[in-house]
């Protein structure tokens, strides 16, 4: 089975897990898998397609600078540009964006602060981080329609192998050494998210009660 193949059916497998959990509304989201390092080549959905089906055109190859690197009709998705950075800047191997509603709200709710911050969660374990009173910061930024300036803050805070930005009011994007760090980060991401806005909501009506 050649690395292509193999990379392909890999980044399929996550685009179903996260297509059930219903994370991939209205086409949106976009995934890549790296495919080679010199010449960097990487996989990456193709725009505008319903993620939520598999079909033989769910993604293509692409180049360093994040054009496609064979013949097709197809065109990368439009935050590609994101994926790029993180390939060129870290040893990452997969990179995962979704818009979820919870990962919308708290980018909203935390915005001004630049940043989230989770701790006292057994959860912050799966970002690597073992110690009792563990801190998980997200960094949160604007959301530029200019794809080229969201990349270029994006960039500011992609250096790790592994890591997650919040674009407000636009959705998450994590990457991690392989698609399994990847997709993990972002489960965690989510659940964290999640539980924060549930247990501000008890409160409220506690506090209204």
């Amino acid at each position: 089975m050649s690395s292509l193949v193999k990379k392909w059916r890999e980044l399929a497998d996550v685009k179903a897990e996260l297509a059930a959990r219903d994370w991939f509304f209205a086409t949106s989201g976009n995934l890549s898998i790296k495919v080679t390092d010199d010449p960097l080549t990487f996989l990456v959905t193709a725009s505008g397609k319903d993620k939520r089906k598999q079909t033989d055109e769910d993604f293509l190859l692409v180049d360093a600078l994040g054009n496609p690197a064979e013949e097709t009709h197809l065109k990368p998705s439009a935050e590609t540009l994101l994926h790029v950075e993180i390939y060129k800047k870290t040893n990452a191997g997969c990179s995962l964006h979704v818009h979820t509603i919870d990962n919308n709200v708290i980018s909203e709710l935390y915005g001004d602060n630049r940043e989230v911050v989770f701790t006292g969660q057994e959860i912050i374990k799966a970002f690597g981080l073992w110690e009792e009173d563990a801190v998980i910061r997200i960094p949160i930024i604007n959301n530029y329609a200019h794809i080229p300036t969201l990349a270029k803050e994006f960039a500011q805070h992609v250096n790790d192998d592994a890591g997650a930005v919040l674009i407000r009011n636009h959705g998450i994007t994590v990457w991690g050494r392989n698609a399994f760090e990847a997709k993990k980060f972002l489960e965690a991401c989510e659940f964290l998210f999640s539980y924060h806005i549930k247990l501000l909501l008890l409160k409220g009506a506690k506090a209204f009660a």
